[in-house]
């Protein structure tokens, strides 16, 4: 594990060279799916691992030097051995887990997962012979409980999506490695690398969804995944032959948008505290959910492991669906989409957004309230989002 330096300097500047060609200071954008040797001895000495040059490719499937840098970036603030781009998030976590289980394993997953994550492992995972249980959220008695011999992998997020659970990472770990074979894997999305960094705690593999935070401009799909060498190693040869390769232009734009990562994360997490505060006094709003209020479940685990609480607020409106969704459409700042991370402030009703086909029996199965709204905070004014969402709460 490489112990990660300042967060933004190395946002905008690790992984870069320190000369370009002709001179420019922003990355080129490689945009070609094939490489070319000199001759046949060039070629050979490239198959036999003696190229000169470290970053030489032969085909776009494994390899792109505007990619690579954005990669090496990732690793540097994840403070990790090496990292990955992919086309999505989903295309990151898939590969990733795809590449250290085989039949017979066994998965343990934390049930407030991403439902496509769930959803790959329960069945893609259960077709290839791949075994799982689901243990609820941020319960380590009940992970630790259910692993066996056969488990492989042990799947989070932290925070979660979307009432932010914090899991305790430093204790997961632990038990996890006493356990015996198992590696961890966190969806670390909503935390970034500014307000978390797992692999200081002893997570092996980080994943994000690079969509979100990271290229930060609701403009890109792409995924990434970090962690050491070894394990790296492994997944960058499934995805040669999987193919969830991130176009360059993607990774250009992923890399072009982490300059400002630090700059992002902080305000949007200092004005998703400023709203959460706000309604958590409101009279409409049952409950808040933010990780660093007091009143969250895994407060004092946000606090002792998190920089910021990040920029999401989640919130029960008093009345139910039809109530949540009249804030919801009340809103005039923030706009109605998924999505989160971007600078623009996004909101939705959650059972509306993600759950549609759900009635409110099927949703009290999964823990999803009638009445929450999710609120994505982006760049814009503190007072501008705060009087959005109380406006559209009314009196």
């Amino acid at each position: 594990m490489r112990r990660p330096t300042s967060t933004s300097t190395d946002a905008v500047h690790a992984g870069e060279p320190r000369a370009r060609p002709h001179h420019t200071l922003t990355a080129q954008v490689a945009l070609t799916a094939t490489y070319t040797f000199d001759d046949s001895a060039d070629l050979a000495r490239y198959m036999r691992g003696e190229d000169a040059d470290p970053g030489r490719e032969e085909y776009g499937r494994y390899g792109n030097p505007t990619t690579r840098e954005v990669e090496r970036r990732v690793a540097a603030l994840e403070g990790a051995d090496d990292a990955l781009l992919f086309s999505s998030g989903m295309a990151a976590m898939t590969t990733t887990a795809l590449a250290l289980v085989k039949a017979g394993d066994h998965v343990v997953l934390f049930s407030d997962c991403y439902r496509r994550t769930r959803q790959f492992v329960t069945t893609t995972l259960a077709r290839l012979g791949v075994r799982a249980t689901l243990v609820p959220p941020a319960d380590l008695d009940a992970m630790s409980a259910a692993l066996t011999p056969e488990t492989r992998l042990v799947i989070t997020e932290s925070p979660t999506n979307p009432y932010l659970t914090c899991v305790d990472l430093a204790e997961l770990s632990r038990r996890v490695r006493a356990a015996g074979r198992a590696r961890v894997v966190v969806d670390s999305t909503f935390a970034t690398p500014v307000n978390q960094r797992p692999a200081l705690s002893g997570v092996e593999l980080i994943v994000h969804s690079a969509t979100k935070y990271l290229a930060g401009h609701n403009d890109v799909l792409a995924g990434a995944v970090a962690g050491p060498s070894h394990l790296i190693s492994l997944i960058r040869e499934l995805r040669g032959v999987l193919g969830g390769v991130c176009d360059p232009h993607a990774a250009f734009l992923v890399g072009r948008g982490m300059k400002t990562l630090s700059l992002r994360v902080e305000r949007q997490s200092s004005t998703a505290l400023a709203v959460a505060t706000r309604l958590a006094s409101h009279p409409r709003v049952a409950r808040v959910f933010y990780p660093l209020l007091p009143s969250h479940p895994t407060h004092d685990v946000a606090r002792a492991a998190m920089r910021g609480g990040g920029g999401v607020v989640s919130f029960v409106v008093r009345g139910g669906r039809e109530a949540a969704c009249a804030v919801v459409d009340r809103a005039r700042l923030a706009r109605i989409a998924p999505s989160l991370g971007g600078v623009e402030t996004l909101i939705e009703h959650v059972a509306s957004m993600s759950y549609f086909e759900l009635d409110d029996a099927a949703l009290a199965l999964v823990g999803i309230d009638p009445g929450l709204v999710r609120l994505s905070v982006g760049v814009e004014e503190t007072e501008d989002v705060v009087d959005d969402v109380v406006t559209a709460l009314g009196a």
